[in-house]
């Protein structure tokens, strides 16, 4: 592991903070790294491999003190990316935006390395980093510091006498873990950037060794360390443009906003956010909860039980809305009903791709090979309030090969009947495509109404 001796030469000159009212505009686009595989299907069993695998972290967090209280997902492919300036002068680095986990952290240093990333399409060895020698506001946060604990709770600072002042112990390292590698670093102060606001004492994660992580998280959960939270925001929405499966440079945009005010409009539907679990896994803490009355396919309610759809105060069941998983995620008798109730309806119609689905790891395929038109039945989702989400056709069946299609709704492989711990049904960012969606904080609800992202 590279030397963490670097940190130690940062400065400590303070930035200035506009604590006034505004609005802020960002791109938002898919993650550029596209995986190396010429056969679609194969591109869409990586995709359905990391849904599934994003979802166990986020149902199986880690809680040792040496980990951050924050799952990640096993980034790269089928997340979307934004731009963040930090840094006296401003260094500029892309950020996968997720809001399923809280930490913020980016490549950090000259001797950041990333192992096993030979899959981006860059040399790994030229992943852009952060350089704290190069900024005048880059300081280590201390272990006595109070935002040490925003991501170290229980934190034990053992070589610290009762003099704050003169301690100089560092908050310890953080190790992320997630599916397909992890990263580790120390936590940094420093000055987040945009043109209309600057953000000193902002928390960031100084990464100086990745295993699959070729660019940084902008976490935008519910924990203290997250970028709403230390920016103060309001509300944030964005819309997501479709998945292109290529590296076409499309965007749409991230409004992060400070004041008050009213949000898209009349035709957005609201539903309020749970409240959280209270169990002893902090990490549950950071997911945005709500509540799923039913599922219906074809107008039919596939009858999920009531303890998948609602989680307990142990954090068994629940459905959250996470920007960081691409396909949807539901616990497998939730997903069953769901595939059955496809199967039933399309199979009057189309014949199953069963070689198809082997290839991809998606359930059910149909073949379409010779339909000049297509019809399916309607999958929707309804809150709790009365909002209801109609999913898009394109949203929940991909269409990458003219022959067959495949419903992009992943699940485990258990078969037992009991819910199992964390979140059952994760609402992944592929079922968000061409939706409006606001992230209400100060009234504590999830708006969405349907909106050609461009």
């Amino acid at each position: 592991m590279p030397s963490l001796s670097l940190l130690l030469l940062f400065s400590l000159i303070p930035l200035f903070y506009l604590s006034s009212a505004y609005t802020t505009t960002l791109s938002l686009s898919p993650a550029a790294f596209a995986p190396p595989l010429s056969n679609p299907w194969q591109r869409l069993n990586h995709f359905a491999t990391a849904s599934t695998t994003r979802a166990h972290l986020l149902k199986h967090p880690k809680t040792n003190i040496s980990d951050t209280k924050v799952p990640l997902f096993p980034r790269g492919y089928g997340g979307y990316s934004i731009s963040l300036s930090l840094g006296t002068p401003p260094q500029t680095l892309s950020f996968v935006m997720d809001t399923g986990s809280s930490l913020v952290w980016f490549p950090c240093t000259q001797r950041y390395t990333c192992s096993s990333c030979n899959f981006v399409s860059v040399n790994p060895s030229n992943i852009s980093t952060f350089i704290p020698r190069s900024s005048s506001s880059s300081r280590i946060v201390g272990c006595k510091n109070p935002k040490c604990r925003w991501v170290f709770p229980g934190v034990q600072c053992k070589d610290c006498g009762g003099n704050s002042t003169t301690c100089t112990e560092f908050c310890p390292p953080y190790i992320i873990q997630y599916g397909s590698g992890s990263t580790t670093g120390l936590l940094l102060s420093e000055t987040l950037i945009f043109p209309e606001k600057s953000v000193n004492n902002f928390v960031v994660g100084c990464s100086i060794f990745s295993s699959r992580q070729p660019s940084g998280i902008a976490g935008f959960g519910r924990g203290p360390e997250s970028l709403p939270a230390q920016m103060g925001l309001k509300r944030f929405s964005y819309c997501l443009v479709s998945h292109r499966f290529d590296d076409t440079p499309v965007s749409s945009d991230l409004i992060l906003v400070s004041g008050g005010g009213a949000g898209k409009g009349s035709a957005t539907n609201y539903t309020p956010f749970r409240k959280n679990p209270t169990s002893s896994n902090p990490a549950y803490q950071d997911y945005y909860y709500v509540t799923l009355r039913k599922i219906t396919v074809g107008g039919v309610n596939v009858r999920a039980p009531y303890k998948f759809l609602v989680a307990d105060s142990d954090g068994n069941g629940g459905t959250i809305v996470d920007s960081g998983t691409t396909f949807t995620f539901m616990e497998n008798p939730v997903f069953e009903l769901v595939a059955q109730q496809f199967e039933k309806q399309v199979g009057k119609n189309y014949s199953r791709a069963t070689e198809v689905e082997n290839q991809s790891g998606l359930r059910p395929c149909f073949n379409i090979s010779g339909e000049n038109s297509l019809t399916l039945p309607q999958l929707s989702f309804h809150f709790k309030g009365g909002a209801e989400m109609v999913l898009p056709l394109g949203d929940y069946f991909s269409f990458l090969d003219d022959s067959v299609i495949c419903m992009t709704i992943v699940t485990n492989s258990a078969a037992e009947g009991g819910v199992g711990p964390g979140p059952a049904i994760i609402l992944g960012n592929y079922q968000q495509q061409n939706f409006y969606l606001e992230y209400d904080l100060e009234n504590e609800r999830l708006g969405f109404q349907k909106q050609l992202c461009k």
